[in-house]
């Protein structure tokens, strides 16, 4: 265990919130900003999904980088999703839905909607069936009691699992068993129908509102919105089912022109970024401001943060 992150788990252990105002704290912003440039880990090209948006009412272009989820997670939708953006099968698909404080989700307006009424777009070939068993994966080191295994930031449980942990830069829950990603703000997920349909990817969704937890576990989480999230999260509501834009609200369907992986473009036109390692020591003052604000708006700390309000920084960087 190395000493970065018992400092999180330290900072985040907190029980009782403490008076907290200070006129020369940094916020978390500025925390993350002094942040040196060894702490921070590139996105590779080949988990960078660029989803281009028809422009908006004023003729501005929309992108949304999504980053795939690493390995141990949902490893068989995420090379669906890479097979399914190189087959171009996603060009010309629409947002379908979209809930209010729950989550937008996109694919063919024919399949698996309670509007529709055509045919559905054929599926390209080589796409994986996955088991419901790959919703979470087993924990790939031993803990030593409540301790996480290396490369793991911890925070306190929550209602949903035993812990919550930073891995690699994503919020996951365990319960000693099992280790499964979570539904924060912001996280893709694979539309499914009734169980045992997993889903392959053709479907996705990305939450808007508040985490809902209960999805955990009960369907595939295979990334997140990295920037562009604006472009979804302030899409008009479906007065449909679940959502669903009605059949008099066709006009509403946001097309979607093109899904590529970063890697298949020129050296010159990938988009790049990167995010803060969640296992050195200016995410764990990060996290602990996060947790306990002391910045001089904040009278009292809070004492604690759940998982998914200690997001992970992510920027731009040049290409």
């Amino acid at each position: 265990m190395n000493k970065h992150l018992i400092s999180l788990a330290a900072t985040l252990a907190l029980t009782t919130p403490v008076f907290a105002q200070n006129q020369t704290a940094p916020s978390p912003g500025e925390i993350v900003d002094r942040a040196s440039q060894d702490e921070w880990v590139k996105i590779a090209a080949e988990d960078l999904v660029i989803m281009t948006l028809a422009p908006d009412s004023h003729g501005q272009p929309r992108e949304v980088m999504i980053q795939l989820i690493p390995e141990p997670f949902s490893q068989g939708w995420v090379k669906n999703i890479r097979t399914l953006a190189r087959a171009g099968w996603y060009d010309d698909i629409t947002i379908n839905r979209v809930q209010d404080n729950y989550v937008v989700q996109w694919g063919d307006p024919n399949y698996d909607n309670p509007e529709a009424e055509g045919e559905a777009k054929p599926l390209p070939e080589g796409l994986r069936t996955i088991d419901e068993e790959d919703y979470t994966s087993p924990v790939t080191s031993i803990r030593i009691g409540d301790m996480p295994p290396e490369g793991y930031g911890r925070t306190r449980g929550d209602a949903y699992a035993a812990w919550t942990e930073l891995y690699k830069g994503w919020p996951i829950a365990s319960d000693g068993k099992k280790d499964w990603p979570v539904h924060c703000y912001g996280m893709v997920g694979v539309g499914r129908g009734m169980s045992p349909d997993t889903g392959t990817g053709a479907e996705l969704y990305t939450v808007i509102g508040h985490a809902p937890r209960h999805l955990d576990r009960n369907i595939a989480l295979v990334g997140r919105i990295v920037e562009g999230m604006e472009h979804l999260s302030s899409l008009p509501r479906g007065s449909g089912a679940l959502g669903f834009y009605t059949a008099k609200e066709s006009s509403k369907r946001t097309p979607i022109m093109s899904v590529r992986i970063a890697s298949d473009l020129r050296a010159g036109e990938r988009p790049s970024f990167e995010y803060l390692s969640t296992e050195g020591e200016k995410f764990a003052e990060y996290a602990d401001a996060r947790a306990n604000r002391r910045d001089p708006f904040f009278i009292t700390a809070a004492g604690g943060a759940d998982i998914c309000n200690i997001p992970v920084p992510v920027r731009r960087t040049a290409r």
